[in-house]
């Protein structure tokens, strides 16, 4: 009998020296001696340094996956509950409210004073009814590209009138002046926002309030009534209107036959591979003096609720999104950081596209990161396209978009 509990209590004690720890559920679960990282397409450069580093100091093997990042949340869901997802993974902001309520992305602890370290707009992002699930990695916003080998700094309009006034001059067969895709709401916000309307008002606290939508109100349409002039002239190819309008805008530009267009910080390295002698400047102002007001995207690194080393995996995305290791993948990336002391260091933002996206972002709205956001891009998107193809007046397309907005998020949100 004594032999028998000696036994017994051998096992317990073995058992309890094993490897593992407690699981989002709570339930034990083996610990994992390997942590993967899902990074962005073609930005792994900006963190194996970094990486190996941290696999040094905690004896632990890291792998590191490229993957488009607008399109990692999806695969999460997939291979999250399969166990062939990883352990940190990169995403835009404005996922962040259905990853939260799709319970795909974990809590993570971060006091007030390493919160502090980011900037507001980005830091806010991340947080969710008070509680933080990821920090920020980098903020991108759109910008201005203009062809040198076309037009001079010197000679770049000022606001969006003096584009399209230098738009009509040039006009002339395949070649264009000013180009940008205003049929789609991530580009059109800019202006549409910039004379007044915006996508969902904010609550007291400063939430996102889905119940407010002011994608129709008097400055959305006086904006989508400017947006319309363009298409109206034919300033605007004909080509241009749909989801492959982004191609038509870039090959245009990477030919030669556009002067400038409104794009982001992605087409950066392309432009420079297709030998094109750009400059960068933050968007013109509006003929009511305004800015123009861009969306603000934010990556971000974030820890799977599927992870089985979840502790770990926060300790991997605190490493990779402080200031030396920010500074590091800037260098490599040319991804603005999201931390503060590096976003204020001009010496630091050395670049154009920098200096751009820093007084840019200055101006711009942080996209919203709420669930009903889902809801909003279809409907507007199409209101868009028949303003510019002229099917249908502005206010009559947007109040169509509004009430197919509310509609989506009464059937998929509970709310109006």
């Amino acid at each position: 009998m004594l032999g028998l509990v000696s036994g017994l209590m051998t096992g317990v004690l073995l058992a309890g020296c094993g490897p593992q720890e407690s699981g989002a559920d709570g339930s034990e679960s083996e610990k994992s001696d390997k942590l993967v990282i899902w990074e962005d397409k073609e930005k792994a450069i900006g963190i194996e340094d970094a990486v190996a580093e941290f696999e040094k100091e905690h004896d632990v093997t890291v792998e590191i996956i490229e993957k488009n990042y607008a399109q990692q949340l999806e695969d999460l869901r997939l291979d999250g509950p399969g166990g062939s997802g990883p352990d940190v993974f990169t995403m835009p902001g404005d996922q962040m409210g259905s990853a939260v309520t799709e319970g795909l992305v974990k809590e993570i602890a971060v006091d007030e004073a390493l919160q502090s370290t980011y900037t507001e707009s980005a830091m806010q992002s991340q947080i969710v009814d008070g509680k933080v699930y990821g920090l920020p990695k980098a903020v991108e916003t759109t910008m201005l590209y203009y062809n040198k080998d076309l037009i001079t700094e010197e000679e770049l309009p000022q606001d969006l009138e003096g584009w399209f006034n230098y738009s009509k001059e040039v006009r002339k067969g395949e070649q264009y002046g000013f180009l940008a895709q205003f049929d789609q709401t991530y580009y059109a916000n800019s202006v549409l926002s910039g004379y007044g309307g915006y996508v969902f008002g904010k609550n007291g606290d400063g939430t996102f309030n889905p119940e407010d939508i002011g994608l129709n109100n008097e400055g959305s349409v006086e904006g989508a009534n400017e947006i319309k002039r363009f298409y109206d002239e034919k300033i605007f190819p004909a080509g241009m209107v749909g989801e492959q309008g982004i191609n038509v805008i870039e090959s245009l530009f990477t030919e030669g036959k556009a002067a400038a267009i409104i794009s982001g910080p992605w087409n950066l390295e392309p432009f420079e591979s297709a030998g094109v002698d750009y400059g960068i400047a933050s968007l013109p102002k509006l003929s009511n003096g305004e800015n123009m007001r861009a969306f603000i995207g934010v990556k971000s690194y974030n820890v799977s609720t599927f992870s089985k080393n979840a502790e770990l995996a926060e300790e991997l995305v605190k490493y990779l999104s402080n200031e030396e290791v920010s500074k590091f993948r800037y260098e490599k990336t040319k991804e603005v950081p999201a931390v503060k002391a590096l976003a204020e260091d001009q010496e630091v933002m050395e670049s154009d596209a920098s200096k751009a996206i820093a007084e840019q972002s200055q101006f711009s709205d942080l996209t919203p990161g709420i669930p009903e956001m889902n809801e909003v891009w279809k409907p507007t998107d199409a209101a868009l396209q028949t303003i510019a193809t002229g099917k249908s007046e502005p206010q009559e397309a947007l109040d169509q978009a509004v009430k197919s907005i509310e509609g989506q998020i009464e059937a998929n949100h509970g709310g109006k």
